[in-house]
């Protein structure tokens, strides 16, 4: 297989036939060697009955069906897991980003010799709230994570299979695809998109923050040392504190009155307590989960066209050349 276009299916029905019908054309220009791979991530609507009518009427569609809903980044790793090609092409299936991309991510490939060339904003789309938390993610990835995040990255990438066989081999249960994108490494560039934007997002503002949340303490151990210094710095200022209360006591005979001062201490040392026990939580739940070794996703069936057939019209399709590969790679 030379090229598999995988994606996730959520909500999906409303975009899902003029998603398969423009992949389809732009794989088209490329090869005629190729597959579409569909991750049902537990869809509420039916965009899994509309993915397995596709697949009865195209042997090169395989629609996966998770058992339930993993979420987002799960899906995705599931549905690369599921696939064969010698280049990957992830994308969304909501159209936000155009699937004519690939023609464009395929010559920027080759051109550069890289081992994957990835999408990402110039202007993050959206209203107010969304880019005012965007970049507040990213000013926090930058100061938190010790290795580069490209900014306003999306999901839009074309991957060489060495790569992708390298991604895979995280097993994380709380998968963030973001960071496991950039530390597999390998040569990546970038390519400027101009995303489009539906309007309505799933991603809601609580789950936006969880992901950040999940993101910063599954790749950086900085809030864990922060913790340590904090508590260095609060000492320190308890012991100056301690000894000018008793200096003054002492030496001046002054004592002070009321218990306001006491009471904000106690407030603020007391929240600040809890705050740090909940974060070092975090990362022993984080721990917790990763022993467990449970799957990060479970899949319910595999739904694609009877090999018999498939293979009457790869047979069919055999005689037609496939010049972009080709010529790119010499044969």
């Amino acid at each position: 297989m030379r090229l598999s276009i995988v994606t996730t299916l959520y909500k999906s029905a409303p975009t899902l036939d003029r998603f398969y019908r423009r992949a389809k054309a732009a794989a088209e220009v490329l090869t005629n060697d190729y597959e579409i791979v569909m991750v049902d991530d537990g869809s509420p609507d039916n965009s899994l009955a509309l993915a397995t009518e596709i697949s009865e009427r195209d042997h090169r569609v395989r629609v996966v069906e998770l058992s339930r809903n993993f979420g987002h980044h799960k899906a995705l790793m599931t549905g690369l897991d599921h696939s064969t090609g010698e280049l990957c092409f992830l994308i969304d299936s909501d159209l936000e980003e155009d699937p004519e991309l690939l023609a464009a991510f395929f010559d920027k490939l080759e051109d550069s010799g890289a081992d994957v060339v990835y999408g990402y904003q110039e202007d993050r789309k959206g209203g107010i709230g969304e880019r005012l938390t965007g970049y507040i993610a990213y000013w926090l990835f930058k100061l938190l994570i010790a290795f580069p995040v490209p900014r306003n990255h999306i999901t839009v990438r074309l991957m060489r299979r060495e790569y992708v066989d390298s991604l895979l081999m995280h097993k994380e249960r709380q998968t963030v695809i973001g960071g496991l994108w950039i530390i597999t490494g390998f040569r990546q560039i970038g390519v400027p998109v101009a995303k489009l934007s539906k309007g309505t997002s799933t991603y809601s503002l609580w789950r936006r923050w969880r992901m950040l949340i999940d993101s910063v303490t599954s790749f950086s151990e900085v809030p864990l040392v922060g913790i340590f210094y904090l508590g260095i710095i609060i000492c320190m200022l308890s012991a100056v504190v301690g000894f000018s209360l008793l200096f003054r006591k002492l030496f001046l005979g002054q004592v002070l009155a009321g218990w306001t001062s006491v009471m904000i201490s106690v407030w603020f040392l007391g929240g600040l307590l809890i705050l740090c026990v909940g974060v070092v939580g975090i990362y022993i739940s984080k721990i917790f989960i990763e022993t467990k070794n449970r799957p990060y996703s479970i899949v319910r069936k595999v739904h694609q066209k009877d090999a018999a057939d498939a293979a009457n019209d790869r047979g069919a399709h055999a005689v037609t050349k496939d010049t972009r590969f080709q010529d790119s790679r010499g044969q």
